[in-house]
């Protein structure tokens, strides 16, 4: 009797992690899936925002390509009209924070740039830059994920799930694809 209780409970215990372990993955590919689109939405039009071709704005294809990407995530997991709100607002209020985050990497790349076009190069000053870029990036990495946690916590869990199933068909059909160009890399050597 005592064994059959430990089972009972250790099945219950069982299905809870993997309920909460879906729950995370799903986060997380919320999170991935955002993060795909961060370039995009702190770029005014320098780095990441490469979606537009000649004579295009850059930062505004930048925006656009991550505007449908946001838009193709809430249709996947049929947000209602208020989560669209509350997304769009959150977005929206985290966009000038990830702006200037993002000119000051930039800031701090050209720095370097510059500093190792100099004659002599001050190993000093290259590396106070490169911990200046390290504590940056640390900085856009924790509103990066405030962002995905306040988007994620608008979504429900069903939704979550929905959209980390969505995610894990697209890496997969990536996985393939990434595969498929490395055989034919490999046939033209």
């Amino acid at each position: 009797m005592t064994s059959n209780l430990f089972k009972t409970q250790g099945a219950r215990s069982g299905r809870c992690l993997l309920h909460r372990a879906g729950a995370l993955a799903a986060c997380l590919t919320l999170g991935l899936s955002l993060l795909a689109a961060q370039p995009a939405l702190a770029a005014p039009g320098g780095h990441g925002a490469h979606q537009g071709g000649a004579g295009m704005d850059a930062g505004h294809a930048g925006r656009a390509q991550a505007g449908r990407q946001l838009q193709r995530m809430l249709q996947a997991v049929n947000a209602t009209p208020e989560q669209r709100s509350a997304v769009k607002q959150i977005v929206d209020t985290a966009k000038p924070d990830l702006q200037a985050q993002r000119a000051t990497m930039r800031s701090l790349r050209q720095q370097q740039q510059a500093l190792f076009a100099q004659p002599n190069i001050d190993a000093r000053a290259a590396e106070t830059l490169r911990q200046q870029g390290l504590a940056q990036h640390d900085q856009i990495s924790r509103r990066m994920l405030q962002l995905r946690l306040d988007i994620a916590a608008v979504l429900t869990p069903e939704q979550r799930a929905t959209l980390a199933q969505k995610m894990s068909q697209r890496r997969a059909m990536q996985e393939r694809h990434r595969s498929e160009r490395e055989a034919l890399d490999g046939q033209r050597r």
